[in-house]
């Protein structure tokens, strides 16, 4: 019953595709996602959600992509929203970590990417770093659903987001050993998670230093259902709900 909620399957991370997902099939991974980035990144989730029973896509530009999208891109996502496989807009949103020079861009394409779901009511996979205020202001603009990926906030900023209808998805990041995100999901509903590992990156303690996979969804939720005092198979499924929810219930996906 283990979801990957998040992770980037592309050719240039990994050599042997079908062993990485067959290996998570092995640890008892059952569904993924894979997330599109940039219109290259795009086309090929769509290739290997059609090649993978078990995987389904999200298409978006991330902001990092800002300077190179066009406009074409952005129809290019729309015109495959209607494929019974994509499931999500996304990777989206904003990212000041290293510059806020291109803010007012990285809005607008938030923005565009926002309004299609809104228009064709498909959830959002939310990218945020250091960009909290700016994303939650433009997220209130627009009436879509969806999950904040990789979320590293505040107890505050987790108990706001939840309120307004996101959940919040965790990986990795929540097994390092310096890091405080621990406390804040201590305090989080377990009906408002999703576990994702963001693979290639982010890779879970004991094997921080190699090359993340979805495999390692079950290290991770391991961590996150001791974290709970629950068995990794109550998580496994209040998770898999939690999934089927927002991007399964109510498409005929």
């Amino acid at each position: 019953m283990l979801i990957d909620s998040h992770c980037h399957i592309y050719k240039e991370y990994y050599d042997d595709i079908d062993k990485v997902i067959k290996e998570a099939n092995d640890k008892g991974v059952t569904k993924f996602i894979n997330n599109g980035t940039d219109n290259k990144s795009n086309k090929e989730v769509l290739a290997l959600i059609n090649q993978y029973d078990n995987m389904y896509g999200a298409l978006g530009i991330h902001p990092e992509s800002v300077l190179e999208y066009s406009l074409s891109d952005i129809k290019f996502i729309e015109d495959n929203l209607s494929n019974p496989k994509v499931i999500a807009i996304g990777e989206i949103g904003l990212d000041y970590h290293y510059s806020k020079e291109e803010k007012d861009e990285q809005i607008k394409l938030f923005e565009l990417q926002l309004s299609l779901a809104e228009k064709y009511h498909i959830p959002v996979i939310v990218h945020s770093r250091d960009a909290t205020l700016d994303t939650i202001n433009t997220l209130k603009k627009y009436h879509v659903k969806g999950v904040i990926h990789s979320f590293s906030g505040s107890i505050e900023t987790a108990k706001e987001y939840i309120k307004m209808g996101f959940l919040l998805g965790v990986n990795g990041v929540i097994t390092f050993k310096n890091a405080n995100l621990k406390e804040v999901i201590k305090n989080v509903p377990l009906e408002s998670l999703l576990l994702e590992t963001d693979s290639p990156y982010l890779t879970p303690e004991p094997y921080r230093g190699t090359q993340n996979n979805p495999g390692h969804i079950f290290d991770i939720a391991t961590f996150v259902a001791n974290l709970f005092n629950i068995s990794i198979t109550d998580l496994s499924h209040i998770c898999a709900n939690n999934f089927n929810k927002l991007f399964l219930a109510n498409n005929d996906k």
